[in-house]
């Protein structure tokens, strides 16, 4: 029997021919794409939307060159502060959203709720995290050999950086969960796009904002020594907090956002690195930040789809993927398709109107984004099934790891996958 006209949805050929290695039909596939119209619809609204807030922060990067270059070592915390953001409230996006399958979220923003002590820890492991992207990218850059600002003036504009724009995010997270519980909405296919792209869009100008404290020498020594020991401090208070399900997410989160901070400022070095090379055209720099972000948007749904599922039965933490995960993949593998499209005419676009810069043409720009996602998309994928399935199996909340990990490893390899895209394509 042939399929209504209003029901037929064309598998592009790569996923065809993914399938088709599998096992999968091609049938089976556009059948779980109907069935997941909903979230089809949703996911790619929200990666528009998160396109759109991080081609901002592109821009923003692109026009900032002469702040880039009076505080060494800014360039390498950069991708630091921004996949912090996205790890710890992409995480707790994720535990909301199991909260809200499983029926233990509440609205209310009371200290003893779930959304109180989800949004506790949060608060816990935002002043450890942005104290700790500082000394890591002043002590990588250090080993390195690569000019940077001293170690309490890089934590100062961390700490300053990450608190503004972890206010705004907590917003975010909160306000979604809330629609997202009172309109039936599938927080797993919206929160980690939005938020991802809130905290590129946010935190960027954020650190921008925060440099202002090196002005005066002595703001940025005291800020950067309460930083330090605010960092500290709160590490110490979340591990022995009496509240175990606080206590629990803390003493999860600080192992793999240590091992993500780490991944995300060799990143930055990177980026610092060889900004010259692949990036010395202004135009290749915009895409960056929507590049990058869509990596983590894309990994992050994944994820936090995978958490979901695992908590609740529906899949299985097998070490190689069933068909029920291969089926997620291939929903994955469709709005990437659309996503890094998007990036590659939105970033031509955003080149246009940025004073200073020189686009490149619309086959070249396109032509790099497409490349270069279609070498991250296997890699976000494997990252997200491995972090969720492994978590899950040693006993671990997937929602603790999973996001965190596929944020960071996004973040690192997305940044190679476009320094191969350039370089293949000599593109710049």
């Amino acid at each position: 029997m042939t399929e209504p006209r209003s029901r037929r949805v064309r598998v592009p050929a790569p996923i065809t021919a993914l399938g088709r290695a599998v096992g999968m039909p091609v049938s089976q596939i556009r059948a779980y794409w109907i069935q997941e119209a909903r979230s089809l619809k949703s996911g790619s609204s929200a990666l528009l939307i998160g396109l759109g807030a991080t081609l901002v922060a592109g821009i923003v990067l692109g026009s900032a060159e002469e702040q880039l270059e009076a505080v060494p070592g800014l360039l390498a915390l950069i991708p630091a502060a921004i996949g912090m953001r996205g790890s710890i409230f992409g995480a707790l996006g994720s535990r909301l959203a199991t909260g809200i399958l499983t029926g233990e979220f509440t609205p209310e923003l009371v200290r003893r709720t779930y959304l109180g002590r989800q949004i506790e820890a949060s608060t816990i492991l935002s002043f450890s995290s942005a104290t700790q992207a500082g000394v890591l990218a002043w002590a990588i850059s250090v080993a390195l050999g690569l000019p940077v600002v001293s170690l309490v003036e890089l934590v100062a504009v961390s700490l300053v950086g990450g608190l503004l724009s972890s206010l705004v995010l907590f917003f975010v997270t909160v306000g979604m969960a809330r629609r997202s519980n009172r309109r039936g909405w599938s927080m797993d296919d919206v929160g980690a796009p939005i938020i991802t792209a809130t905290g590129d869009l946010v935190t960027l100008p954020a650190l921008l904002l925060a440099t202002l404290v090196l002005r005066s020498h002595t703001l940025a020594v005291t800020l950067g020594v309460v930083g330090l020991v605010a960092g500290a401090g709160a590490v110490i208070a979340g591990w022995r907090h009496h509240e175990e399900m606080i206590a629990r997410i803390v003493r999860e989160s600080v192992v793999v956002l240590t091992i993500a901070v780490t991944i995300d400022v060799l990143a930055g070095v990177i980026v610092e690195s060889r900004a010259e090379q692949q990036f010395g055209a202004a135009a290749l720099l915009i895409l960056l930040p929507p590049f990058i972000a869509n990596c983590g948007s894309l990994g992050g749904m994944l994820s936090s789809r995978l958490a979901s599922q695992l908590h609740v039965g529906l899949l299985s933490p097998r070490a190689l993927p069933s068909r029920a995960a291969m089926l997620d993949f291939s929903l994955t593998a469709l709005l990437a398709l659309l996503a890094f499209a998007g990036v590659g005419i939105a970033g031509w676009g955003a080149a246009w109107v940025v004073p200073a810069v020189e686009p490149l043409t619309l086959s070249a720009t396109l032509g790099v984004t497409l490349l270069a996602g279609l070498l991250a998309t296997p890699i976000l994928a494997l990252t997200a099934y491995t972090a969720a399935t492994a978590s899950f199996r040693f006993g671990f909340d997937p929602d603790n790891h999973g996001i965190p990990i596929v944020t960071a490893t996004m973040d690192l390899a997305g940044v190679l996958c476009l320094v191969a895209a350039i370089t293949m394509l000599q593109v710049g």
